[in-house]
């Protein structure tokens, strides 16, 4: 939690407290409603009211009194917490936040994966069934990760590239019933990128080609974008194909 947030949080509860706590007068008054005047004002009121939220945090399970002693004590110069006591308070109440924080996403992860786990299964078997049907046609090879590749021309150059090498390519992704989702050709621009920060298909698939080669690829779910897919782009658990021409190896 940052420093300021703190900071106005305090004030604000001193403030709602103090005139809480004030002997009433013989004579009830109504009090004025807040006047805007300038911007600093209309900022003013806008911390304070998104602020005060975060009294309802159960975290948080502020004493009023306590706060109001330590507020108090710090205006008389005579905290009776260390600077470093205080900063492990603060740390231990972050940490608990951030810890929950972590719990809600995996529970919505959890729920997500849930809710894809049939479609994860289905796109799993389809993907097997493809795959065990096209290893055995004419020119298809596959290695011993599963990735599948079948030669489409070969090129005159005699270098392959590394997986430590960026590569040039122009290349077209399609899903199994043929829909494109990605080309370079579209775009009528080579790709260029380093051979380690793309899916492991890729980086096992161009180093079996040499320059001025063109290849088919097919890539298990595995080797590719895995159960979860990308985005709306790529489902779960998707065998993808790919036509790919390494164009050069960028040194």
């Amino acid at each position: 939690m940052k420093v300021i947030k703190l900071i106005a949080l305090t004030l604000i509860i001193f403030s709602v407290v103090f005139a809480q706590n004030k002997k009433p007068s013989a004579k009830k008054e109504t009090p004025a409603p807040v006047v805007l005047k300038t911007a600093g004002d209309s900022i003013s009121y806008a911390i304070g009211q998104n602020i005060f939220a975060s009294l309802k945090d159960p975290l948080i399970q502020l004493n009023l009194d306590v706060l109001i002693a330590s507020l108090k004590d710090a205006a008389n110069g005579k905290p009776i917490l260390t600077e470093e006591k205080t900063m492990q308070c603060l740390t231990e109440l972050n940490q608990k936040m951030q810890a929950r924080q972590s719990a809600a996403q995996k529970a919505t992860e959890e729920k997500k994966q849930a809710e894809m786990a049939p479609v994860i299964e289905k796109n799993k078997k389809e993907g097997e069934a493809f795959l065990e049907e096209n290893k055995k046609k004419e020119g298809v090879l596959t290695t011993a990760s599963g990735l599948q590749y079948k030669i489409l021309s070969k090129g005159t150059g005699e270098v392959s590239p590394k997986a430590t090498d960026q590569v040039k390519v122009h290349y077209k992704g399609t899903l199994l019933d043929g829909k494109p989702f990605d080309s370079s050709y579209d775009r009528n621009e080579p790709a260029t990128f380093p051979l380690s920060q793309v899916i492991k298909g890729w980086t096992e698939g161009l180093q079996l080609m040499h320059v001025g080669d063109k290849f088919q690829f097919f890539i298990p779910y595995d080797l590719g974008y895995g159960e979860m897919g990308r985005g709306e782009t790529i489902p779960p658990a998707t065998v993808l194909t790919f036509e790919v021409e390494l164009l050069d190896i960028v040194k």
